[in-house]
């Protein structure tokens, strides 16, 4: 699911992502009750009609930015002083029910506690008991709100960082509260690959296989693969189209630092195996011109590019799931990403 943190994915419109075959789009709840406000999204008709986006929506409950900016903290909920203009924001795990609601993602995430990594046991412990907490009580305000979206999934979410029995506890404690889908949220926040793994296979057997997994926040090429091996169904990362806009070029065959001097007459395609628009139009060396010189087209071209070749790894695997083939794709996938 690529992300569009305040409501549009960097440098692409809904046009763009359409024509690459996205079906979800994740948008940010923290970012968006602040700018424009919920208020004024709801107004101009739900995220849908507000982004011109026909496809699904995910809205991520602010949870993520309890990791990222160390807001204060309590038993209620969480209050954040804005990144716009420091004013103290509030969020429990009602109003994000709430806030989501006005906003109209399809499918809203429960309010949860998410740890920095490395942690200690006790921040482990209180991180699970309050996103088990909360998620209760989300799932009980969600079912009593009259006017969220019709249909409009509620997801959990699973903590307990890479300690392997808080995991199986938190799934536990999560699963049986009954949601639409389930979240693995903590993870991909520093920790090895390895240690990351090995927390999936300890949570996702738990979680039932006729419900979404969803391992938030990961998205390099062998880290999902690997996660798929293991029941994950979906995704998001802004690491695509982020290091597209920085050069960074993700292809058939590894990255390609498209800055190098070696790209400055290159004629060929960003990658010859690839059939996004930008590699059958425009040269390697125009792309780099164009990078070098600051001209935003760039960052449009390379993020169209780098998301093809996300989506069509993710196609890549469906197909290897049904010809039991994914172990080989997994080797080859780590041969050019892990080199």
């Amino acid at each position: 699911m690529p992300v569009g943190t305040r409501g549009a994915v960097k440098g692409l419109d809904s046009a763009d992502l359409d024509a690459l075959g996205v079906e979800v789009v994740l948008a940010n709840t923290y970012h968006l009750m602040l700018r424009p406000g919920a208020e004024t999204v709801a107004a101009l008709g739900g995220l849908h009609r507000f982004t011109g986006w026909g496809g699904h929506t995910l809205t991520d409950s602010g949870g993520f930015q309890v990791h990222s900016l160390q807001p204060k903290v309590d038993d209620d909920g969480v209050t954040f002083a804005s990144v716009y203009d420091g004013a103290a924001t509030r969020l429990t795990p009602e109003t994000a029910v709430e806030v989501q609601g006005l906003i109209g993602a399809d499918i809203q995430m429960v309010l949860d506690v998410c740890a920095s990594l490395p942690a200690t046991a006790e921040t482990l412990r209180v991180a699970v008991d309050r996103t088990a907490d909360w998620a209760a009580r989300a799932r009980d305000h969600h079912d009593r709100v009259e006017d969220r979206p019709e249909g409009q999934a509620l997801f959990g979410i699973v903590q307990g960082g890479t300690d392997g029995a808080l995991r199986t506890e938190s799934a536990e404690r999560t699963v049986a509260l009954e949601f639409d889908g389930y979240g693995i949220g903590g993870l991909s926040v520093g920790e090895p690959r390895h240690q990351m793994l090995e927390a999936l296979a300890a949570t996702v057997p738990i979680l039932p296989a006729d419900r979404p997994r969803y391992l938030m926040g990961v998205g390099d090429p062998v880290g999902m693969l690997e996660s798929v091996a293991l029941g994950v169904d979906q995704f998001d990362c802004v690491a695509p189209t982020r290091a597209a806009r920085h050069g960074s070029i993700w292809t058939s065959a590894g990255r390609v630092n498209l800055r190098n001097a070696a790209n400055a007459r290159h004629d060929g395609p960003l990658d010859a195996a690839c059939p996004c628009p930008t590699c059958a139009r425009w040269s390697r060396g125009y792309l780099r011109h164009l990078l070098s010189v600051g001209e935003p087209t760039v960052w449009r071209l390379c993020s169209i590019h780098n998301l093809t070749y996300v989506l069509g790894l993710m196609d890549q695997a469906r197909v290897a799931i049904a010809e039991g083939t994914l172990d080989a794709l997994i080797a080859r996938t780590h041969d050019t990403w892990d080199r």
